[in-house]
């Protein structure tokens, strides 16, 4: 009977010692709590907040009755996407293109980031900007860059044709060609701003490992293969794990924009956004568009995990979670 109580006791004990704890920690941490506040915010505001419009998606929408008081649909909505005549078509190019820029972006962007390892502490920062500027340029200006290469009349691909006597290309006209120019295209545009975030890992390497190699006779190529790529590793399986949460999501500036969204070029350059958007212009069909978006998430939500899932049976501690 008198041990009933002290077990209480110290069960109560225990949680009046934790909520201290707690509260000591919270304190000790209240600058990177500021620090994240208004990323948190944001978050809530724009990503959380907006969630109740998922419903449009099973809905028959107008702007009368609102997104609350539109009769309901059932899915519908969805019949519509998966029934259409380029259903497989706009697919496809949403998974083989995000597929190929994933990968060629990886592989450009860590040969980028060794390259930029290797060069003189003089002209790293011209190379960083170098690297980086494409990021922030809207595709607005890269469609523009892209046709004044591509141009059929005064492009500079076709004038180099026209010294060697050949006909100049319509490639506006000709689909087969657009998916290695997109495929290019987006490695200007991202490879060097996936290459900075490598090369500051590299350089966050404790140099007691390279110098270590070299006394053991390591070369440069040993010290990358051995040393730098082992530990850039968990940076690589992360990055790609959150693009390919995005597998589904095509760049839709750049479909839309760089191909001029010229009709002849759709059996290659149409995706899923370019095709809803397109669907959204004509029909003004909102809750079309929603299920478009709900399906590309749940769809990128359900990769993401096989992926993770299929990580963490190879390689346990290199897993997101």
């Amino acid at each position: 009977m008198e041990r009933v109580p002290v077990t209480l006791k110290a069960r109560g004990g225990s949680t009046a010692h934790k909520l201290p704890a707690f509260w000591k920690k919270l304190r000790q941490s209240h600058q990177l709590l500021v620090l994240a506040f208004p990323a948190c915010i944001f978050v809530f505001v724009f990503h959380y907040i907006p969630l109740y419009g998922l419903i449009v998606a099973f809905k028959n929408y107008n702007y009368r009755d609102g997104i609350l008081h539109s009769p309901w649909s059932g899915f519908e909505n969805f019949k519509f996407i998966f029934t259409s005549s380029n259903a497989w078509d706009i697919t496809r190019n949403t998974l083989l293109y995000n597929i190929a820029f994933i990968f060629s972006t990886l592989i450009v962007s860590v040969l980028l980031a060794l390259l930029l390892n290797q060069v003189s502490k003089k002209f790293v920062k011209f190379h960083q900007t170098a690297l980086f500027f494409p990021y922030f340029i809207s595709f607005v200006i890269v469609s523009y860059v892209c046709l004044a290469f591509l141009d059929m009349s005064h492009g500079f691909l076709n004038t180099i044709w026209s010294w060697f006597g050949k006909e100049p290309v319509l490639w506006y006209n000709e689909p087969q060609y657009w998916p290695y120019i997109l495929v290019l295209v987006n490695l200007w545009k991202n490879a060097g701003y996936y290459a900075i975030i490598y090369y500051t890992a590299i350089i966050s390497i404790d140099s007691e490992y390279f110098e270590a190699a070299e006394i053991d006779g390591a070369n440069i190529w040993q010290q990358i293969w051995s040393i730098t790529l082992p530990l850039l590793k968990p940076l690589m399986i992360l990055l790609v794990l959150l693009q390919v949460s995005r597998i589904f999501f095509g760049n839709f500036d750049l479909f839309y924009n760089v191909t001029m969204n010229s009709t002849l070029l759709y059996p290659t350059t149409d995706i899923i956004d370019t095709f809803v958007f397109r669907a959204l212009r004509v029909n003004g069909d909102i809750g079309m568009a929603s299920a478009a978006g709900f399906y590309q998430s749940i769809v990128g939500l359900v990769i993401i995990l096989l992926t993770n899932y299929v990580i963490r049976r190879v390689s346990k501690e290199n897993a997101m979670f």
